[in-house]
């Protein structure tokens, strides 16, 4: 099943059979005091440093959020998405858990982006599913609902079946939907990674969507995150995981160690060229 999104330049396609897709995190005040305090002085210049970054690190697709406290989504959303669309040519993830400023992104977006995000709540259904059907986006579907985070795969799958149920009914191509099963600390609860791929495994078999995860939310509270995150990533691609969103100069290079061994890099050239390419920028 082919996912595509594009901006004005350039067409995205997120498959199995392709190569995984990275979804840059960076643009996203949680947790980053100096981001917040721009966005709150209404100043994108790091929101556009942010972007040029990624994309010269690697990311396929950009994520914007700007959801910072005292800041005006709903004006402001739009002003970071078109920032950043005339600093890189790469599709946007759109982000924010007010459905007026997501409608405000979508309107000035040019291509086919992906919103971020719709889950099982009622009220989410029914604000969120109108616009990746007015907007011909992609909608990226959290396995929570009004509950929380099920703590079973068999919970988060049933939540899943209710979204593509309820986006399907609308239609809303189902290869347009992207789900994520959501990540939990390990050192909170030692199963958490082993309920999320099996998780990741049901939805690829029973559905056959696309999937996306922000995986770095496994290594949460540990020594050496990057290295939890690493193999927790790869795991998850083996599994289904097809766009995930990261931090996408930490990881690139394991994805790509990844799609070398699960034969989606023929003769190892991207992994190779990627290789060439940090060897040159520290010389």
């Amino acid at each position: 099943m082919e996912t595509r999104v594009s901006c004005q330049d350039k067409e995205v396609v997120i498959s199995s059979s392709h190569p995984t897709v990275l979804i840059g995190e960076r643009i996203n005040p949680t947790g980053k005091a100096k981001l917040t305090a721009a966005l709150q002085a209404g100043d994108l210049q790091i929101v556009r440093e942010m972007a040029v970054t990624q994309m010269a690190d690697g990311a396929d697709i950009l994520d914007v959020n700007v959801g910072a406290l005292g800041v005006d989504e709903v004006s402001f959303l739009p002003k970071a998405v078109s920032a950043v669309m005339e600093e890189v040519k790469v599709p946007l993830c759109i982000d924010s858990d007010n459905p007026k400023a997501l409608e405000a992104g979508l309107k000035v977006y040019k291509g086919k982006a992906i919103i971020n995000s719709v889950n099982g709540q009622e009220y989410r259904l029914q604000s969120v599913l109108p616009l990746a059907k007015d907007f011909g986006a992609a909608l990226v579907c959290l396995a929570m609902d009004d509950e929380g985070i099920p703590a079973t795969a068999d919970r988060r799958l049933a939540v899943v079946a209710k979204i593509v149920e309820r986006a399907t009914a609308m239609g809303i191509p189902q290869e347009d939907l992207i789900v994520d099963c959501l990540a939990l600390a390990v050192s909170a609860d030692s199963k958490a990674g082993v309920v999320t791929l099996e998780a990741i495994r049901r939805v690829r078999d029973e559905f056959g969507v696309n999937q996306t995860l922000g995986a770095s939310n496994i290594s949460f509270g540990l020594p050496e995150r990057d290295v939890i995150n690493w193999a927790f990533l790869a795991m998850a691609i083996s599994t289904g995981v097809t766009c995930p969103v990261v931090h996408v100069s930490k990881v690139r290079a394991a994805v790509l160690a990844t799609d070398v061994l699960l034969g989606k890099d023929d003769y190892s050239m991207r992994y190779i060229r990627a290789y060439r390419q940090r060897q040159a920028s520290t010389k």
